[in-house]
């Protein structure tokens, strides 16, 4: 067993680079691409530096560990508050905003729909067909006044 680490060269890491890589195409997941890519920059190393096979092993683990944070930024979306404003905020983007109500609002609360959602509104007593604004958010509740 011993003989087959010694016998690990240059090449032999770079054609695991590319098993690894080929492999990632099949089954992709992008984390056999990660341990190519770590399996090549020891070829490439080896190439340059004469290395024992423990120094090489060691090398392409640092390697390996070291992609997986690398892996995690650069795959990670970049959300840009100002592209979405809104995200996980679905109640203040409502804010402001004008709306028909379906149902009346009866001793100040009462429900209107909002697209496909029946929301809890809170506002003076307002017959339905009536156009609203959104001027307060609490939690799901919105208060409306006369638009």
């Amino acid at each position: 067993m011993t003989d087959m680490f010694v016998s690990l060269g240059t090449w032999n890491w770079l054609i695991f680079g590319f098993i690894l890589m080929a492999l990632e195409v099949l089954a992709p997941g992008i984390f056999l691409f990660w341990l190519g890519l770590a399996a090549l920059l020891v070829g490439l190393i080896s190439f340059t530096v004469v290395i024992s096979w423990q120094i090489q092993l060691v090398m392409f683990a640092v390697f390996a560990a070291a992609a997986v944070p690398v892996w995690r930024r650069l795959a990670r979306p970049k959300l840009d508050a100002s592209t979405s404003p809104f995200l996980n905020k679905r109640t203040e983007a409502l804010l402001g905003r004008e709306f028909t109500l379906e149902k009346p609002i009866v001793d100040g609360n009462g429900t209107m729909r909002i697209g496909d959602t029946v929301w809890r509104v809170a506002g003076p007593d307002t017959p339905a067909g009536t156009r609203v604004k959104v001027v307060q958010v609490d939690g799901v509740n919105l208060t409306v006044a006369a638009a």
